[in-house]
């Protein structure tokens, strides 16, 4: 009989999990299969509120469509009928006080063509100038391991990466675009400019497939994210589900393994994949685990607010879906999105509902991950009465931080990640790490890389 054991009950996991549920009942083997989550809910950063009849997620609030194992466990699943798609429309950069269209037909706050560079409001004609060099300078030394931010501001100077560009990308990746890498964020950019001679042409030579994607670019489902993990959980009957099970420790046992679990013992398995952040990945190889490997890893803070009001959602700007603070003024959330207008499921009824983001790179983050309830609902309302003029009492708060949670991709990443690969193909054969702090952020990718990694422990 094969034992196998998916540590942690997140996206990856549960995608690893639903995976081998599949490769057991296809092979006819005798497969006993136990995925272990230390919390007593499976889904991780996945985890839907309801509240006065908004939908709310706590964590992640869409997934990218466009990604192939996304479409492929929602078929498998049986819950297309269930999926519903993002309103589309203006996003905006707050900066000097006033709200700022960020430029159609732009990438990540990048132009597509000189017309949408011209026609941005936030960078002087002395900065669109200096941004024209990207067609006329060709020559360069950079690879997908180097600064993204270095690399856009050789060609497009720093007045568009600074006060367009940047802002975005940082709101994307959690991280300064210095600490960031081409390849851990936008490699195609690279391919462009050695292709096409200029970052801007080559977008614009593949405008027809960021266009295609900017419409319905995320999905979700009509009772909010829960409904993609309850449907994992339901079609997993084969699989042993531990719930508020933390596992301390993993050792090797000749040929496999065993974990021990808290209120089960020791769980002996063939083979092992680790769905876990980094630190915890660490803690269960206790000294065995390489520090220098697990010291490249970083990691960020997010804490987000919802609030919801008796008002309707025009209360907002027209065609709006929302906004990412450029650090100027006295907005101090580093983003904002209009939820009730993004993802009208969300409010059924048409009542205005917000979401804020406050991220450990906004340098009053340790003053606001300090304050208590009452304190953050203050400078929620603050920050909405400063940018959306919005003063009225919010019906609904719910407060989430998610504090040394969130991957960053810092230099030196990839090769910590291989270095930790051989690490454990060497000494703990059969058990794969997976998830997104260390094969990419976002929840296809983590689907994606669930699979593999169960298809990997299993031995297809």
């Amino acid at each position: 009989m094969k034992r196998m054991i998916v540590v942690g009950g997140g996206i990856t996991g549960l995608s690893a999990a639903h995976r081998l549920n599949q490769l057991a009942d296809e092979s006819g083997e005798d497969v006993q299969i136990t995925l272990v989550e230390a919390e007593g809910r499976l889904g991780g950063k996945l985890w839907t509120l309801h509240e006065d009849g908004f939908i709310m997620e706590a964590g992640a609030d869409s997934i990218v469509a466009r990604h192939e194992a996304v479409g492929t466990l929602v078929n498998e699943l049986g819950i297309r009928d269930h999926v519903v798609h993002n309103a589309t429309g203006i996003s905006y950069l707050y900066r000097d006080g006033e709200l700022h269209a960020i430029p159609a037909n732009t990438v990540f706050g990048i132009p597509m063509d000189k017309e949408s560079l011209m026609a941005s409001t936030l960078v002087s004609e002395e900065g669109k100038k200096a941004a024209l060099k990207d067609f006329e300078e060709t020559e360069h030394d950079f690879t997908k391991d180097s600064p993204i931010g270095a690399f856009l501001r050789a060609f497009l100077g720093d007045e568009l990466v600074e006060r367009q560009v940047a802002p975005v990308l940082s709101g994307v990746y959690s991280g300064s675009l210095d600490t960031l890498t081409l390849g851990s964020t936008l490699p195609y950019l690279l391919d462009y400019k050695n292709e096409y001679g200029s970052i801007i042409r080559g977008l614009g030579a593949n405008r027809e497939k960021f266009q295609s994607q900017a419409n319905k670019k995320f999905l979700s489902f009509d009772g909010g994210l829960s409904v993609l993990i309850d449907r994992m959980e339901e079609e997993m009957s084969g699989v042993r589900i531990l719930k508020g099970a933390k596992a301390k420790s993993l050792e090797k046992c000749g040929d496999s393994y065993l974990i021990s679990v808290e209120g089960h013992g020791e769980l002996q398995a063939d083979g092992v994949i680790l769905a876990l952040p980094d630190s915890q990945v660490r803690g269960l190889l206790g000294q065995a685990a390489p520090k220098k490997v697990f010291d490249t890893f970083t990691s960020a803070s997010i804490l987000t607010m919802y609030l919801g009001y008796d008002l309707p959602d025009s209360e907002l700007p027209a065609d709006g879906t929302g906004f990412i603070n450029a650090g100027t003024g006295e907005v101090v959330c580093d983003a904002c999105t209009w939820t009730s207008r993004k993802w009208t499921h969300t409010s059924p009824d048409g009542r205005l509902l917000v979401r804020l983001f406050y991220k450990n790179s906004n340098p009053k983050f340790e003053e606001i991950s300090s304050m208590d309830r009452e304190q953050l609902i203050a400078l929620a309302r603050h920050d909405l009465k400063e940018s959306l003029g919005l003063d009225a009492e919010p019906t609904v708060v719910e407060v989430t931080p998610w504090l040394g949670l969130m991957p960053k991709y810092g230099l030196g990443h990839r090769t910590a990640v291989e270095e930790l690969e051989q690490f454990l193909s060497a000494s703990y054969p059969n058990v794969q790490v997976a998830g997104a702090s260390f094969h990419g952020v976002g929840i296809g990718l983590c689907i994606a890389n669930g699979r593999e990694k169960a298809e990997k422990v299993f031995g297809k």
